[in-house]
């Protein structure tokens, strides 16, 4: 049977030994060998996904593909994997991402090159690790173990300030997850298993729930990142790598809100009532304070990172409006509505971001300082005209223009809110004026205009290999934009089942329609 293959086993060590294979190559000498396995690496993991999405069964809620055993048995802790719809989808994004990032990392490193290509084959197997774990120790080991290949990545092939950045983004990830680990121990004494399908349901009391949702809302606030834990984004994306912004602002930030959705949700569905008011705020702050200092913002990564912030607000305002929705007694479907368009809002920001990120990769690469200053580019447009057109396409999706990725989940979870608070939703739909001022602002005065200087004068426009990233990512962008029914299809029953764990029961039955899962 398919459940009885070890698919996500291979998809989450296959990178790995990629990895260990890539340091075999030798220093920089043989970097060509160490280029070679992890494209081949990367390709590889990227076509498992193909049987993974075609033996998903869509119909059903519970978790496919099947991998149990018992790791450590004094303390029942198992090596369990399995996927959802909400798992499935995160997963091929992250070896999609993958891709991108070797791809991208092959041209602009020219140092270390087998310790860079290791570094993110390991990143991305332990991301991989976190979207299958259903033990809830393994997921905690693997979400800890994928803070090393980032902090490494910022502090050997970041900027000039990488060593402060990396510190901090250690610091501040690390730390906020202590109280997680506190919070699964004492699930633990509770149910006398650490698997996470145990922890749902249990009959906790409110107080308790509360300091529950407590330990987990830092771990997971600190990683979207959420006002005020929001600090080390900024500076880690702004030294970070081209490689390591991607993975950042695609993969590593929805873990948070990946957090909400198997821990916060399902396990502290009366905490969840009773601080619904305090997500949305939070959720809100980020979309319009955030977008705002995003305007002033003179350095590209910079203002790209606080436009990251702003829009996965949007993923955590859907994730906690569906309380304020049930709540109020609306359908179960509007709530529903506006889960899903978290989910989406994160796919679709990975697309959007990542694919900025490296634009301003590849001109600060070309660039003879490497300078990210919006001041010190003008032009660019005139030089590499293919780069302007891609860039344009992804300016628009962060945007949030009709028709591309960024528009879907930012939209149902508009919608959604308007069912309960017309106010909610106007703050909200602001971001679409202010991701639109800072966006074309940045746009105009980069690719616009006569051409700055002489080192923008020599530009050369993209080469094959950037030009095979953009069109992967490009198709992204459209396919998210113009028909995103593929996933919705995956997520469908997933999200349903999430919604009905998450809801408090008593409010689930007074809501004014029932929610149809399959």
């Amino acid at each position: 049977m398919v459940d009885q293959f070890p698919l996500l086993s291979i998809l989450i060590w296959l990178p790995i030994v990629g990895a260990v294979l890539s340091l075999c190559t030798g220093g920089d000498k043989n970097a060509n060998a160490a280029r070679t396995i992890a494209v081949i690496t990367v390709i590889a993991s990227l076509l498992l996904c193909v049987p993974l999405y075609l033996s998903f069964d869509p119909s059903r809620y519970d978790m496919q593909f099947v991998e149990d055993h018992l790791w450590i048995r004094a303390y029942q802790i198992h090596y369990a994997l399995g996927v959802d719809g909400i798992s499935l989808v995160m997963v091929m994004l992250t070896n999609f991402t993958g891709l991108l990032v070797i791809i991208a990392g092959c041209h602009t490193i020219k140092k270390r090159v087998a310790q860079y290509m290791a570094n993110f084959l390991i990143l991305q197997g332990t991301i991989i690790g976190v979207f299958c774990a259903t033990d809830a120790i393994l997921f905690y080991v693997f979400w800890e173990a994928m803070l090393i290949p980032m902090y490494l990545s910022i502090g050997i092939w970041g900027s000039a300030n990488r060593s402060y950045a990396s510190i901090k983004f250690f610091l501040f990830t690390f730390l906020g997850s202590v109280l997680m680990l506190v919070a699964l121990i004492y699930l633990y004494n509770q149910t006398g298993s650490f698997m996470i399908q145990n922890f749902y349901g249990l009959p906790l009391g409110v107080t308790t729930e509360i300091w529950l949702f407590l330990a987990f809302l830092l771990a997971f606030a600190v990683k979207i990142p959420m006002w005020p834990v929001h600090t080390w984004l900024p500076d880690a994306h702004t030294e970070a790598p081209a490689g390591g912004s991607v993975v950042l602002a695609a993969l590593m930030l929805k873990l948070g809100v990946y957090g909400f959705l198997r821990f916060s949700m399902p396990i502290t569905p009366l905490a969840c009532i009773r601080l619904d008011w305090l997500m949305i705020g939070l959720s809100l702050i980020a979309i319009v304070y955030i977008g705002l200092v995003a305007i002033v913002q003179s350095d590209m990564k910079k203002l790209i990172a606080y436009s990251s912030i702003a829009h996965m607000g949007f993923a955590s305002l859907g994730c906690f409006m569906v309380y304020d929705i049930v709540s109020h007694m609306h359908s179960l479907q509007d709530a529903y509505m506006s889960l899903e368009g978290a989910v989406i809002q994160m796919v679709a920001h990975a697309f959007g971001s990542g694919a900025m990120f490296l634009g301003v990769g590849l001109l600060s690469e070309r660039f003879y300082n490497h300078s990210r200053l919006i001041k010190d580019y003008g032009g660019v447009a005139h030089t590499m005209p293919i780069f302007a057109a891609f860039f344009m396409l992804f300016a628009m999706s962060n945007v949030g223009l009709p028709g591309t990725a960024g528009f879907v989940g930012e939209f149902m979870v508009i919608m959604s809110a308007f069912q309960t608070h017309f106010t909610v939703a106007v703050i909200a739909a602001l971001t679409l004026i202010l991701s639109a001022s800072y966006t074309l602002w940045m746009y105009k005065r980069v690719f616009f205009g006569p051409v700055s200087n002489e080192y923008v004068a020599n530009f050369q426009d993209v080469t094959w290999a950037e030009k095979i990233n953009y069109v992967l990512l490009a198709v992204g962008v459209f396919f998210i934009g113009l028909y995103p029914q593929p996933i919705i299809n995956v997520l469908k029953v997933s999200i349903g089942h999430l919604l009905l764990q998450s809801v408090p029961q008593t409010l689930a039955l007074n809501a004014t329609s029932k929610l149809f899962v399959g």
